[in-house]
């Protein structure tokens, strides 16, 4: 069995037929940054800028949008807790 980000965080992780839904209905750069968030996370909002690409106000808006629609989480990094880092609710 598995454990993903969001078991480790205490939220309630999503059916993936829910996720997809969900997911579909969001505009193409949350698609983008859950893509990358699946491959690698706990991810800053710097380093999902790095990683995916987009403008830092791009990544700001998906995933306001992702966190809308509940598929991604955030906590304080724990290396500088100055820091959010999200993840998704997989």
């Amino acid at each position: 069995m598995s454990t993903s980000t969001a078991d480790l965080e205490g939220e309630n992780p999503l059916p993936e037929p829910e996720f997809r839904d969900r997911l579909r209905e969001l505009p193409p750069s949350a698609k983008l940054v859950a893509k990358v968030l699946e491959g690698d996370a706990p991810l800053s909002q710097g380093q999902l800028a790095e990683e995916s690409l987009l403008p830092d106000r791009t990544v700001r808006y998906a995933l306001n949008r992702l966190e809308e629609a509940g598929l991604v989480g955030s906590r304080y990094s724990f290396q500088d807790a100055r820091k959010r880092v999200y993840y998704l609710n997989t």
